[in-house]
């Protein structure tokens, strides 16, 4: 079960995953042995799957982030899954219900990467396709 202490060292790490136990433990009044107890717990019963590194899309060369949504044509679905996990610009695939059948966000070069990306997807479904302008409010995680 988790407390109101495990609570606050989740709300820690989802700020910083690389504070030292002595570090969490200053914020909460735990001893750094407590934290790391704690912690441990937590990835035990897996409440913390794993720790990410989140990554400046535009200083890696990706200036165009882009939300697709994609109905799948009928007897496509688990060759789609499979063909969009591996490229490498997906950075996120969720099956959803409604109208589409995946909700995918990419990171891209630029309108040519992005045409060209789309070009992989028609052979799947309808795409339709939504530039990402900004993000509004803090990083939700």
């Amino acid at each position: 079960m988790v407390d109101t202490v495990d609570r606050k060292i989740i709300d820690i790490l989802k700020i910083n995953s690389r504070l030292s136990y002595a570090e969490i433990g200053k914020q909460i009044f735990l001893s750094p042995s407590s934290v790391r107890e704690r912690i441990k717990k937590l990835e035990d019963t897996g409440v913390i799957k794993g720790y990410t590194l989140r990554l400046d899309q535009t200083l890696l060369g990706n200036n165009l982030e882009v939300f697709i949504m994609l109905k799948i044509f009928s007897g496509k679905f688990q060759t789609a899954l499979v063909e969009i996990e591996s490229y490498p610009e997906v950075k996120e695939a969720f099956r959803i219900t409604g109208q589409h059948n995946l909700h995918i966000r990419v990171a891209l070069r630029d309108q040519l990467h992005l045409q060209q990306f789309i070009d992989k997807l028609v052979n799947f479904g309808e795409p339709t396709t939504h530039l990402i302008l900004s993000r509004v409010g803090k990083e939700l995680i």
